[in-house]
């Protein structure tokens, strides 16, 4: 059993079943063992002493692959998407772009002629500015909250710790923030259903709100409307190890990503009763033919040999017909550009 497992097994056995919300917190944020900090095991004595760098979860040798590693398609034509976003509000000079999850820095470089500001998820936004807040897998990664519909009511599931094992715990009502949630954003549920609600989404859009004097909010992750959740009876939870899908994400805290679709209505309806108002929700890939039909991707796939310019075609095929059919773009607007 990891460390981390063993933590929270603790915690369980002393405390009673957790919410799953802790549960995916500490999985993927714990200083030490979550997913997205814990270091490399180091088995070579040769190897010299000191602190190994961050595991790498992202590309071929990871877990899952997101579109920013498509580089340099994904951010040229996004950078351009920028540009055309920059344009709109009459070209201020102190246009920022800030990035929430900017992880390996992938983005930078396409960035490199804005002011840019890359946040992590525990991290601040600047105080006041004005621009574009893009993300992108930013929301899917974010700690949820897990309900059940019973009898026409909604039931928290929590995580138990029962021979050996993490286990799914049927609760008693939902506290109050997630109740109020489900019944703002979710419409009705059918008996059985299962659905994630993401306060700390919400908590993110309130920052964002307060911080952006004029300018967009670009998000591009996967993900549902109210409307659609009938698709997904049994919720949306993954885990991904090695490029494959697992179903059990109580399985070895720490060592699997987790991650939870984005629910667009609850982004859009809570912005706009902050003065984000919603313009756009379409296809990644549409949002990309938008940044590159002005020059028919001729920037986005102008290359230095044809090696290298089939390379970016097969990138640009992969974001518009690959990932850009299942990830999708919101767009949120504040002020009056």
């Amino acid at each position: 059993m990891s460390p981390l497992a063993e933590i929270l097994r603790d915690e369980i056995l002393r405390a009673g079943p957790i919410a799953f919300h802790r549960f995916m917190e500490a999985a993927l944020y714990h200083p030490q063992f979550g997913y997205y900090s814990r270091r490399p095991e180091i088995h070579d004595a040769s190897t010299p002493i000191g602190p190994a760098p961050p595991r790498d979860p992202f590309g071929m040798h990871g877990d899952f692959f997101t579109a920013e590693q498509l580089q340099p398609v994904f951010g040229i034509l996004i950078a351009e998407r920028m540009r055309q976003l920059r344009a709109r509000w009459g070209d201020p000079r102190d246009f920022t772009i800030v990035e929430l999850g900017a992880g390996r820095g992938e983005m930078a470089e396409a960035f490199c002629e804005f002011q840019y500001v890359p946040v992590e998820a525990g991290g601040d936004l600047p105080e006041r500015f004005c621009g574009v807040v893009f993300s992108n897998e930013f929301f899917d990664a974010l700690p949820v909250d897990v309900l059940v519909m019973r009898g026409g009511k909604a039931r928290e599931l929590r995580v138990g710790f029962e021979n050996g094992r993490f286990i799914w715990i049927e609760a008693g009502s939902l506290p109050d923030e997630v109740e109020c949630y489900r019944k703002k954003y979710l419409g009705l549920l059918t008996e059985g259903q299962v659905i994630e609600v993401s306060l700390e989404a919400l908590r993110w859009i309130d920052r964002i709100a307060v911080s952006l004097e004029f300018g967009c909010v670009l998000t591009i992750d996967y993900g549902y409307t109210s409307s659609e959740l009938p698709r997904f009876p049994r919720g949306t939870l993954m885990s991904y190890r090695r490029h494959q899908a697992i179903d059990n994400v109580l399985d070895d805290p720490g060592g699997q990503d987790i991650t939870a679709h984005v629910c667009f209505t609850a982004l859009e309806e809570h912005g706009k009763d902050l003065g984000l108002r919603p313009e756009l929700l379409e296809t990644l890939g549409r949002t990309l033919l938008r940044a590159g039909e002005s020059d028919q991707f001729g920037c986005a796939l102008r290359a230095d040999s044809p090696r290298e310019e089939m390379r970016r075609r097969m990138q640009l095929k992969q974001l518009l017909y690959g990932l850009g059919e299942t990830f999708r773009t919101l767009l949120q607007t504040k002020g009056k550009g």
